[in-house]
């Protein structure tokens, strides 16, 4: 924890920097992390930072940082997930557990520390940035990167450096409105860059009664799931780090892909690393897990995940993309596929077909339009109540928001 006297030059006030260190390798003897050599990256390749606005009179730093930073490094050990430039995190609480508006964080590169090539490989800064829930909303539907900037140009909402102040009680778009119209036309133009989020979800198959016990339906779960293989798994992470790549094609990878060894630093902006199974090692072989084609499939989100709907298929079916949910609390995935996105094995032919527990759903653009009509009160999830179903019968799809308890039974 230091304290950072700003630069009066840039109209950055003084603030308190919190830095991280044991996120990379501080010791290259495979203690704490596998030691890849000098040029890759240290341990998991970045630390943590955080700036917090000093208030009047304060002598000493906050703890409260310290604490968050340690539960999003506990996250990255006990998962294996890295953080990017322009993630974003729901975190659902005011960071500092007061009454502040301040709920959700952002991640960008450190404005003063530069990335650091040590003994023990590459080492760069990730900053958090304290956001309200519009922001992140907008990062959602746009890119965190496009509100990254825009927090930039607003003195009180972050400045020049993104120094967070908790005591900020309005969004950038009521400070200036003209803001809101610069995200509108952004989503329209590129789309949004959030081609997957972990989330509570479920689906069944629908064509085939639920005994048969082939049926890709016994994921939601009466036994033992089956589980994503490793390569499914990379091929999810290939997805999700392609679908960040704007000015390429968006391409499914085949599914013998193989995994790439160490971190690509050069990367765009990516979910992929959230997508790792934690149990890879007992899968089924890949090769014994034929492609199916389904006649007809429900899909189950909770209320969060739901919302994020209208955000897959305006910002980015309709842009040619695709978008994956990956379920937090087993190996199921389910993927969504405009007829643009090439190397899919959803067809427009067969537009739902399965790969063990990974669902893939193509959706055209005439369908995605009705369907955006359809679930309009998703834009407004606190006006309804839970169960909620929608249902296209000629198309054979439904799907349903579900209460958090339903995906916390593993019975559901």
């Amino acid at each position: 924890m230091y304290r950072n006297l700003g630069n009066l030059a840039l109209n950055v006030p003084e603030h308190w920097h919190y830095v991280s260190f044991g996120l990379s390798d501080l010791y290259g003897d495979n203690r704490v992390h596998e030691f890849t050599g000098t040029d890759g990256p240290s341990g998991f390749g970045f630390e943590l930072t955080f700036r917090l606005k000093r208030e009047t009179g304060e002598s000493a730093p906050p703890t409260w940082p310290a604490e968050l930073m340690q539960g999003l490094a506990r996250y990255v050990f006990q998962s294996e997930n890295t953080f990017c430039s322009g993630d974003h995190v729901s975190w659902h609480s005011p960071l500092d557990n007061s009454e502040s508006r301040i709920q959700h964080m952002l991640l960008t590169e450190d404005p003063q520390m530069q990335p650091v090539q040590t003994p023990f490989g590459v080492v760069t800064f990730l900053q958090i940035v304290g956001v309200c829930t519009e922001e992140l909303h907008a990062a959602q539907q746009w890119n965190g990167q496009g509100i990254l900037e825009l927090l930039r140009t607003v003195p009180v909402a972050g400045g020049p450096w993104l120094i967070t102040d908790m005591r900020r009680g309005e969004t950038i778009f009521e400070i200036d409105p003209h803001l809101q119209e610069r995200v509108d036309k952004g989503i329209e133009t590129d789309g949004s860059n959030l081609s997957g989020v972990s989330a509570k979800c479920a689906w069944d198959d629908l064509s085939r009664p639920p005994e048969d016990d082939e049926d890709s339906r016994s994921i939601c779960i009466g036994t033992q799931p089956r589980r994503l293989s490793g390569k499914d798994t990379e091929q999810i992470r290939e997805t999700l780090r392609r679908g960040l790549e704007i000015n390429s094609k968006p391409v499914l990878p085949p599914i013998n892909a193989q995994r790439q060894n160490g971190l690509n630093l050069d990367r765009a902006p990516s979910r992929k690393d959230s997508l790792e199974s934690e149990s890879s090692a007992a899968i089924i072989p890949h090769e014994l897990i034929r492609t199916r084609q389904l006649e007809s499939v429900h899909l189950k989100f909770n209320q969060e995940s739901g919302a994020l709907i209208p955000l897959c298929l305006r910002g980015r079916l309709l842009h040619g993309r695709h978008f994956t949910y990956k379920s937090i609390t087993g190996d199921t995935a389910i993927t969504f596929v405009s007829t643009g996105v090439e190397g899919a094995f959803a067809t427009e032919e067969h537009p739902y077909a399965a790969h063990g527990p990974w669902l893939q759903i193509l959706l055209t653009e005439e369908f995605v339009e009705r369907m955006l009509e359809d679930l309009e009160d998703l834009n407004s999830p606190e006006e309804f109540k839970l169960p909620k179903e929608y249902s296209w019968p000629e198309k054979k799809l439904k799907v349903s928001i579900l209460p958090d308890a339903v995906f916390d039974n593993p019975l559901h």
